[in-house]
This record gives structure tokens, C-alpha cells and sequence, in this order.
């Protein structure tokens, strides 16, 4: 197993400089500047390699292709983003990366609450919290009949919480959900994310599922013939969000999938962060189960609440030997 590093490039705070010192020898990067109906020029992807191998380390994995929502909504039948897809594959295998992430996310990509949730001294960490969220749904976003999708209980801690909210706590919450984040293709206005959610809310879980599937059946015979790897990343949170249903969760739907397309080239993302963010995953049974179709792992921590909230797990304290 070799250690790698994400970097989001020349505008990411922490620079290839730091980390070389840290320990990794491998990046794990991507050109987040175009949108994901556009193939990534070879020439750009030339420079990000060139900036890496200048300070000793390797692109060794793209994290990864953003895939247009036309995919998610219609599969491979959105021949036009296809295409531009699989433009972006060939071109990075022309510069050498051959291990490609990529995730079928409706809508958003990772999505968190707070993104600076300390840590009890020991620095912060991203946090999904599942009061925080409910009450950006139902009360900020004032997404229709969102209360149908929340328990009871959960719409009155909202309530309360949403009331003792400042207004920059208020704007916070929603820059951290929707403004954003570096794996996100772009921002959203409250008028894009309900169309949006509109366009999704058709889709059942099975429905998506086909979506899904058709996209590796054309793909994958691609890859396997240019020598990649594709792995898909798990759903960040695990589980719907703003009632819209996410296929890539459980040991029951990677199964699915990897079933789809039996191949070397249709590989999975093993993220302990965001499979462990699911009660219902059983990590050590699913690196039993399907390990052996792990291109690819991201090693996080996390703290799991009864409610459906999850955070950085916090650093265990050192133990003499």
C-alpha cells in the first residue's frame, strides 16, 4: 500500500512542500476548475503532473472526475456527458494516472454541517450534524413538504435550534452545505438546489441504481482497455439527503455494482469515514466481503450518533508499551 496525500491544487492553503515532510510520496488530485461537461485539456493535466513531480512525488490517483447530474439522471443515455467523461479519462492516462475516483452523488458531493468542529484541544475536524442539517432543510431552505422526511423529535430540536441561531450562524450553516466545498462542482443558490432537488425527486433508489449501472457497462470495457482502474467513492453521507435517494452506501448496493461489470477496471473506494457513517455498515465484514475489489482506501475515523450525526473521531490518547 503506498501513503497519498489529497491536494486541490496551487490554491490549496496546504502546499506540496508540507506534504512531502509529512510522509507521502503520492497525490491525489484533480483539475476542479472545469465544470464536468467539459473534458480536461492534456496540456493542464500535464502541468498538475509537472508540479508534483517537482517536489519528488507522484500523481498516482485522480479524485476524482466530476460526473454532470445528466448522468445521474439519465445514465449513459446522456451521451454528450459521457463523452466528455471518458475525454478526461483518456487524456489522464495519456499523462500516466491510472487509478480514477469518482462517485454518483445526486445533487451534492460530501456535504458536512461544520467544517472547523473542535476537537477538545487536540484541532478541529469536519462534522455532520444531523440537527443542524434538518434545520437548513425545513427552516432555511424551506424545502416543501421537507417535514415529511424527519422524525418527530428531530423537527423540534430543529425548531429550537434554528431559533437560537444567530443570523451568522444561520449563513455559516448554509455556506458549508450548499456554498461549495473543494469536492463540489459548484455552489448553489436556494433556487438552484430546489430545482435541483426537483429534477432528483422523480428518481427512486432503484431508479438510480439503473442509472448507475448503465453508466460502468460503458465505461468500464474502456478502462479495462487503457489499463485503469475506475473505483467508485461511497456516498458521503451514507444515507438520503433533502429526500432524494443515494445508491453507492451499503455492502448491499457496492455488491450491485460490482456485479454489474465483473471486471479489474470496476474497483471500489474503500472510505472508512463515509461507509462507517451508516449503522448499518460493518466495516470489518465488508473489507471481508469485497476487499479484494479495493483500488483504493481513505483511512478516517469517525464518531457515529444516535441520531445519524458523525464527526471526527477524536485522536486516541498514546498507550506506553
Amino acid at each position: 500500500m503506498k501513503e497519498t496525500w489529497p491536494w486541490f491544487g496551487a490554491q490549496d492553503t496546504v502546499t506540496l512542500t508540507h506534504i512531502r515532510p509529512a510522509g507521502a510520496s503520492g497525490i491525489v488530485t484533480a483539475l476542479r476548475d472545469y465544470p464536468p461537461s467539459e473534458g480536461w485539456p492534456v496540456r493542464d493535466i500535464k502541468a498538475r503532473k509537472a508540479m508534483i513531480e517537482a517536489e519528488g512525488m507522484t500523481w498516482d490517483v485522480c479524485g476524482s472526475i466530476r460526473m454532470h447530474d445528466a448522468i445521474k439522471l439519465k445514465g449513459s443515455a446522456a451521451k454528450a456527458e459521457v463523452a466528455a467523461w471518458v475525454e478526461t479519462l483518456r487524456n489522464l492516462v495519456g499523462a500516466g494516472v491510472k487509478t480514477i475516483c469518482y462517485n454518483f452523488m445526486s445533487m451534492l458531493d460530501w456535504t458536512r454541517t461544520k467544517l472547523t468542529n473542535e476537537l477538545a484541544g487536540r484541532g478541529q475536524g469536519l462534522c455532520f450534524d444531523m440537527v443542524d442539517f434538518v434545520a437548513f432543510d425545513v427552516h432555511i431552505l424551506g424545502r416543501p413538504n421537507a417535514e415529511a422526511d424527519h422524525a418527530p423529535d428531530m423537527l423540534a430540536a430543529a425548531q429550537f435550534r434554528w431559533r437560537e441561531m444567530s443570523a451568522a450562524e444561520k449563513f455559516a450553516l448554509e455556506s458549508n452545505i450548499i456554498a461549495g466545498l473543494p469536492g463540489s462542482a459548484k455552489g448553489f443558490s436556494h433556487a438552484d438546489l430546489l430545482a435541483g432537488i426537483k429534477s432528483f425527486a422523480v428518481l427512486s433508489h432503484s431508479d438510480l441504481q439503473a442509472k448507475l449501472a448503465s453508466f460502468p457497462a460503458v465505461v468500464v470495457p474502456e478502462a479495462e482497455s487503457l489499463g485503469v482502474r475506475l473505483a467508485v467513492h461511497p456516498d458521503d453521507p451514507p444515507f438520503p439527503l433533502f429526500g432524494l435517494p443515494r445508491c453507492v452506501s451499503t455492502t448491499g448496493d457496492l455488491t450491485f455494482l460490482l456485479a454489474v461489470q465483473q471486471s479489474p477496471a470496476n474497483d471500489l473506494t474503500f472510505c472508512t469515514g463515509s461507509q462507517g457513517a451508516h449503522a448499518d455498515n460493518d466495516l470489518p465484514a465488508m473489507a471481508s466481503t469485497i476487499g479484494a475489489q479495493t483500488q483504493l482506501a481513505h483511512l478516517r475515523n469517525v464518531q457515529r450518533e444516535d441520531d445519524g450525526s458523525f464527526m471526527r473521531r477524536q485522536p486516541l490518547p498514546a498507550v506506553p508499551i
